[in-house]
């Protein structure tokens, strides 16, 4: 079996959202183990002397054990434009696999930023991020994302965001598509321009 991942937000010294993080590690492990095995990121983890009050990326690596963590700087990544790429209608991406290929090989051959994945005729996410759309009154993210992100379940917790089934043909009915994962805060995520969806 693959390793899992889990990305998760430090800023100031401090872990972000790490409940969120918690709950779907125990979902994940859940679906793979039957929840023969636990895992605590709040006794596992403690943030390194040398990190300062920067953003950084911390990179939990695990299966039935965590097997590595790892604190990397963090930089915005800018994204204009997306592509839209279809995958077959049994493309799961339930998990968060430390390996992406099945991602990566779909964002072969593309012109633009990223690419905007559509599954069953149904808008999901990006390659790394879930996504919001704004119909210039509210945001709305996909009922049925590839993986269901910590910050989106954050967003719906908080009223932010409201899920919908958003198909291709829907995407003219919004302004915009922001970018959603934990390592960005919701104010500082990329926009792209509904026009730049190719």
């Amino acid at each position: 079996m693959s390793l899992l991942l889990e990305t998760i937000r430090v800023a100031n010294r401090t872990f972000y959202h790490l409940a969120y993080h918690q709950m779907r590690i125990e979902k994940t492990l859940q679906k793979l183990f039957s929840g023969r095995v636990t895992i605590s990121l709040s006794e596992t983890l403690t943030i390194p002397h040398y990190l300062d009050n920067n953003v950084y990326k911390c990179r939990v690596v695990y299966d039935t054990q965590i097997r590595a963590v790892q604190f990397l700087p963090y930089a915005l990544r800018p994204v204009r434009s997306l592509q839209i790429v279809e995958v077959p209608p049994d493309f799961d991406y339930s998990c968060k696999w430390a390996n992406r290929t099945a991602i990566d090989q779909l964002k072969q051959k593309i012109t633009t930023d990223d690419i905007l994945i559509v599954r069953n005729g149904k808008i999901t996410d990006t390659s790394y991020a879930n996504v919001a759309l704004w119909d210039g009154y509210q945001w709305f993210t996909p009922q049925q994302p590839l993986l269901e992100g910590t910050k989106r379940a954050q967003l719906l917790a908080a009223g932010i965001l409201s899920e919908a089934d958003i198909g291709v043909k829907e995407l003219r009915d919004f302004k915009c598509i922001k970018l959603l994962n934990a390592m960005m805060e919701f104010s500082e995520a990329p926009v792209v321009e509904i026009a730049k969806i190719v």
